[in-house]
């Protein structure tokens, strides 16, 4: 019998794959090595860090660079469980934090990084991307309750027109169809897309540029739009016109949120090992609609999703719903972080695996 040898796996290969986060120090605390997971945890770049501080490679350990130091030291690894990190304009990372002293010709420190927040999120996520489906099939079906009856009231009312001609009935019998055909619109919008996507490879940046123009035609000279892309991003397999409808929404909101003066950045990123509804996905497309407004209050971040739910006056509460339908369609999901002063709406659709 013939044994094949068995292939050699490259290290990095193996820590790429791992959901948490590996850095690897030399003895000045510089970063030797860092994984996907922790490019992913703390939202840094592999290539900026390499060789650099690890307090300004990655700030979320600033204040613990004398632990480290300690434990280089004295050869002493610690475990630290449920360690809050925070790097300034951030929300805190909670993770289980293992620092361990390695002497293989020149000493170093290897830090193992697990954010104990990580499963409690995806739960979350997975509540409630099924409370908001729920919802949705609730205001879709009450949708196609009110289709008949408005359609009857419509035609009622046309009837009316033709059998009193005059200037004075018709009067009111054209306010009645024109308050119908706005109800109509409303439904439909609701109801809304009703294809699946229709994919091809396509450029995040053009989609993202389109959007770009045509929320710049629709502002005030008083509103700034700022472009932070990353050209190195590769075509995404994706309907373009949904994409475009998702991000426009989005966009949209964020140009309402500044009320005609501020400033909206338009930001894309390649982001690995990201968990959306249990689905653990290599790489995936990001874009970030920032905008500087008051931001939404806490209550009201994981409310603004579901059908008409709207924290502005005279709002219809639908923009946000369709574009997280669309997105969420393409296996991907819209998240939210905000604050007074910075509200980010990431988009996250995954590229095929």
């Amino acid at each position: 019998m013939k044994f094949s040898p068995l292939r050699r796996v490259r290290p990095e290969l193996v820590l790429d794959s791992l959901s948490g986060a590996v850095i690897a120090l030399d003895e000045k605390l510089h970063v030797t090595y860092l994984n996907a997971g922790a490019e992913h945890l703390f939202g840094v770049s592999r290539r900026h860090a390499l060789s650099a501080p690890l307090a300004t490679a990655i700030p979320h350990f600033a204040e613990h660079e004398s632990r480290l130091q300690e434990a280089h030291r004295t050869g002493a690894g610690f475990i630290e469980r449920e360690l809050r990190l925070q790097r300034v304009g951030d929300e805190p990372i909670t993770v289980d934090l293992t620092a361990t002293p390695i002497h293989a010709g020149k000493p170093w420190i290897l830090m193992e990084a697990v954010a104990v927040d990580r499963h409690l999120r995806s739960t979350r996520d997975e509540w409630l991307a099924t409370s908001q489906q729920v919802s949705r099939e609730l205001v879709r079906g009450l949708a196609h309750e009110i289709k008949n009856p408005l359609g009857g009231i419509r035609g009622a009312a046309q009837l009316l027109e033709r059998e009193f001609p005059d200037a004075e009935h018709r009067e009111y019998t054209r306010v009645i169809i024109r308050e119908a055909d706005r109800l109509q619109n409303l439904v439909n919008r609701m109801l809304g897309p009703s294809r699946a996507p229709q994919k091809s490879l396509i450029n995040v940046h053009e989609v993202v540029e389109h959007v770009r123009r045509l929320i710049e035609a629709e502002a005030t000279s008083a509103v700034r739009v700022v472009r932070d892309y990353d050209p190195s991003i590769p075509e995404l397999e994706a309907d373009r016109e949904q994409l475009i409808q998702a991000a426009l929404n989005v966009a949209r909101n964020a140009l309402q949120a500044i009320d005609g003066k501020g400033s909206i950045t338009l930001r894309t990123r390649a982001k690995r090992q990201v968990t959306i509804a249990s689905q653990r996905h290599r790489v995936v497309a990001q874009i970030d609609i920032e905008d500087d407004g008051p931001g939404i209050a806490e209550e009201m971040q994981e409310k603004i999703f579901y059908p008409m739910v709207t924290t502005r006056a005279g709002g219809t509460g639908l923009g946000l719903p369709i574009a997280q339908y669309l997105i969420q369609s393409h296996g991907g999901a819209i998240e939210c972080r905000s604050r007074p002063g910075c509200t980010t709406f990431s988009i996250l659709v995954p590229f095929q695996q």
